[in-house]
């Protein structure tokens, strides 16, 4: 697509941000995917990561206030593949210095985020609760709980919240670092509990990185790979975090880390995904702009 030959004619902001995210569809999904799936089973859902909308002058490689286009476009491309929910990785905003400033944040870019689809599933990120508390949080996107779990079409989907200090204590008002993320005791046995109880083929959802450990992953991850593996029923866990594109296998369980889409300024320095899955299960995530695409 010639981006020069669109910024210089006559035709609206939105407009643009629709003819680039459909052209990317368009050419990246092909016809087939393009269009309805024609596996009557087959479930289609949004993921978007380390949005960190705020107000603010750019940072290094992060354009903060340049995320609000990018989610518009993801919007277009998310309709277009008539996605049943979107999921939200973590760090939806970044931080300020007053609570009220980043209340504001997080209404903005969640007016935007909310248009998107009528199902929609927040990770708590590090940056969702630096300043803010987790009732705050969840109460301006009117979700009940940090971590929870829900069926759709034939597949088991978990949340999972690593906003917790290693002396189990959550998140909020300045009071944690970035790289001590734990899941505690008390979740780790509801996870368990939750596997056990469902037939279904799961798909986990995390922020903080549940297959490295480095400063990016939750410190006791070992312990919550081995929970996961004995179930033998999780066939991918999507995350982020570490805004950068990666894939591991472990325990026979697919670790995909999506981009960021706060790095870099225009609409091309950007990610999100559609993934499809089938109760078989097969996976595939079509990535846009600099997410990759992933089969499995």
């Amino acid at each position: 697509m010639n981006f020069h030959h669109i910024l210089t004619s006559p035709v609206s902001r939105r407009q643009l941000l629709q003819s680039s995210a459909l052209a990317s569809w368009s050419l990246s999904m092909g016809s087939t995917l393009g269009a309805p799936t024609s596996a009557s089973n087959a479930l289609r859902f949004g993921l978007i990561t380390d949005v960190h909308y705020a107000d603010k002058a750019p940072a290094g490689t992060r354009h903060y206030r340049e995320s609000i286009a990018k989610l518009e476009e993801a919007a277009a491309a998310f309709e277009q593949a008539q996605v049943a929910f979107v999921v939200e990785l973590g760090d939806l905003i970044d931080a300020a210095d007053e609570v009220d400033v980043e209340l504001g944040y997080l209404r903005t870019i969640n007016r935007v985020f909310s248009q998107i689809a009528p199902q929609r599933h927040y990770v708590l990120g590090n940056h969702c609760v630096d300043l803010l508390t987790k009732p705050e949080f969840l109460g301006e996107v009117e979700q009940e709980k940090s971590y929870y779990s829900f069926d759709h079409s034939g597949i088991h989907f978990i949340l999972l919240d690593a906003c917790f200090r290693a002396d189990h204590q959550d998140y909020g008002r300045k009071n944690a670092h970035w790289t001590d993320a734990n899941i505690p005791p008390a979740q780790l046995e509801w996870l368990r509990s939750d596997l056990q109880a469902t037939s279904h083929p799961v798909v986990v959802f995390a922020h903080q990185r549940l297959d490295v450990d480095t400063n990016h992953g939750v410190k006791n991850n070992a312990a919550v790979r081995q929970v996961l593996e004995e179930s033998q029923q999780v066939v991918a866990v999507f995350q982020g975090h570490s805004h950068e594109n990666a894939l591991n296998q472990i325990g026979g369980i697919p670790y995909c880390t999506l981009v960021a889409m706060v790095e870099g300024s225009g609409p091309e320095q950007s990610g999100y995904a559609v993934v499809e899955v089938t109760p078989d299960p097969t996976l595939s995530l079509q990535g846009f702009r600099r997410q990759a695409t992933q089969r499995w």
